[in-house]
């Protein structure tokens, strides 16, 4: 039977849920008063005789009905009701410090947000900043707490950890020493979502559970200790022995799939006392495969390995946003840093108009941008900024500007931004339709996804992949670490049809550069090389790439 503070509790939780609704006021704070109300009572509910209950101050004849209600049956349809029809992530995002009901509902109705990953990545884009009431002091405060809030899940973005396997991995190498000590398992698969930091040790288990006790023991399995970081982070170590380093290390990177696969090939053989890993490949006779292609067996066979693309193979910054938009950093500002860190060239491409969250082009707007690009396009030579837009892909598919406004650009990026809730037949007929649009370039996120947030809308990749083909349209790696879409497992099936992936930060600050990189360990698992990428272009064959294109 509930207690006094969960009925209060209830009745609190309703008032918010009514508020974010949008529901009659005065009905919201009514149970609000009474959450105060039964919360200061000195008597349990479950004692009084019901037609006290009534009597109570600030309880009255229908919030009694609620309370019998709950001290009989242990529910409450009303406060049921209005749980179903929030979205879960809204529920979780009441538990956010800062946020109000009011606040939440301005980010559910207005930026078309429903889960806390998704407003951290609007906090990202300064977007939150666009909303009546809320200011870059909101802004931050609400990311600080999403960030502390998030520090305690299970699973993490590997640019989350990245940092601090590495730094574990040097400190445990130092204290263990003279021990061999590896990362190994997801995190050196380099796989987008990491749900444990996992190393390789040559050194016994009793020795490593003292010497590491900078981490919390959680338990021993048959082969592996488990710990817990302050960061909450999980932690998994292999112990070997010293002639069975490189066999563990090779069995522990791989997936199941791989290890089977390497099998079946006649690997088995290459697992020797003492063998390094690329005298496992090479005594099997199989070609070395480097840990972000050990995922699956489909390489194995491959005669020679394609030469993967790197992060010092971008040369240019494409998908970017400025202050025309919802940019952090002047137009100026974003040409400046990326002339600076050494690229050839950056496409700006801000949000057109119908994106009126992220103050979005108007025409008359995109005509001022343009003369503001020509000039420091002057000022900066070589360096080139490309004129582009992200323009919003409509409910109908078409594309967000008239024809003449779009040919204006030297390149379109087309993304969905609204309406995401789609079935996969209303998803590809606006997609399909957006592609076969002769003046777009890119097809931007394809699935709208946000790891560990949004799943996405359901999309048959290759169709898409084949009317890319047909129609000369790029598909973007969206490098933003919470993105990273298209999924890296679409990008062999994409270069065999002879599409153009293109590695794109969606840049909104000079900050956001960097992800070109997660954006360039996602594509190397898909094994794309800088051929097939359209930002390894020098600035002299995306030049040619336009211009070919518009003929």
């Amino acid at each position: 039977m509930p207690d006094n503070s969960t009925i209060a509790d209830n009745f609190s939780l309703l008032s918010k849920l009514m508020d974010i609704h949008g529901e009659n006021s005065f009905k919201a704070k009514s149970f609000a008063n009474a959450a105060f109300t039964v919360e200061k009572l000195s008597i349990p509910l479950q004692d009084m005789p019901t037609e006290e209950i009534a009597k109570i101050k600030g309880i009255g004849e229908s919030i009694s009905k609620s309370i019998r209600e709950m001290l009989q049956t242990e529910q409450w349809s009303l406060l049921d009701t209005y749980i179903e029809k929030t979205p879960s992530g809204i529920l979780e995002m009441m538990k956010i410090k800062g946020l109000g009901p009011k606040k939440i509902a301005s980010i559910w109705k207005d930026l078309e947000v429903e889960s806390l990953g998704e407003l951290l990545y609007a906090c990202n884009e300064n977007r939150l900043m666009l909303l009546k009431g809320f200011g870059q002091k909101t802004q931050d405060s609400v990311k600080q707490s999403i960030e502390f809030y998030f520090s305690n899940r299970n699973r993490y973005l590997f640019a989350e950890v990245e940092v601090l396997a590495n730094e574990l991995e040097k400190e445990i190498q130092t204290l263990l020493a003279p021990a061999s000590v590896s990362l190994t398992g997801q995190i050196r698969r380099q796989e987008i979502i990491i749900d444990e930091i996992e190393l390789v040790a040559d050194a016994a288990p009793e020795y490593i559970q003292e010497k590491l006790n900078m981490l919390s023991f959680i338990e021993e399995t048959p082969n592996s200790l488990l710990f817990q970081h302050a960061q909450k982070v999980k932690v998994r170590v292999y112990p070997a022995a010293i002639d069975d380093f490189g066999k563990s290390l090779f069995l522990t990177t791989a997936t199941p799939a791989f290890i089977e696969s390497f099998f079946v090939a006649g690997g088995a053989a290459g697992l020797t006392p003492g063998a390094t890993e690329e005298k496992i490949f090479s005594q099997a006779n199989l070609p070395y495969l480097p840990p972000c292609l050990r995922n699956d067996g489909s390489m194995l066979d491959v005669q020679q390995l394609p030469e993967l693309i790197t992060p010092q193979d971008i040369k240019g910054i494409i998908h970017s946003h400025s202050t025309w938009s919802d940019g952090q950093y002047s137009l100026e500002e974003m040409a400046l840093a990326a002339k600076a860190q050494g690229f050839e060239y950056l496409v700006i491409s801000d949000h057109s108009r119908s994106a009126f969250y992220a103050n979005g082009l108007s025409i008359e707007r995109i005509a001022e941008q343009h003369a503001q690009i020509d000039a420091l396009n002057q000022q900066l030579a070589p360096f080139r900024i490309f004129k582009s837009i992200e323009a919003d892909i409509l409910n109908d598919g078409n594309l967000d500007y008239p024809d003449e406004v779009l040919a204006s650009f030297d390149l379109v990026i087309a993304s969905v931004h609204s309406n995401l809730k789609m079935s996969e037949e209303k998803a590809m007929s606006r997609l399909l339709k957006a592609i076969e649009n002769p003046y777009t370039t890119i097809l931007g996120h394809m699935t709208g996804r946000l790891l560990l947030s949004r799943n996405g809308y359901p999309v048959d990749h290759r169709r898409i992949i084949d009317a890319c083909a047909e129609h000369n349209v790029v598909i973007e790696l969206n490098a933003h670490p919470r993105r990273l879409d298209i999924d890296w497992e679409w990008i062999p099936y994409a270069r065999k049809k002879g599409v153009l992936l293109s590695i794109d930060p969606d840049a909104h600050s000079i900050e956001g550069y960097k992800d070109v990189y997660y954006g360039t360990l996602a594509a190397r698992k898909g094994g794309l090389t800088a051929e097939g990428n359209l930002s390894s272009y020098s600035k002299e064959a995306l030049e040619k790439y336009i211009h070919n294109r518009k003929k």
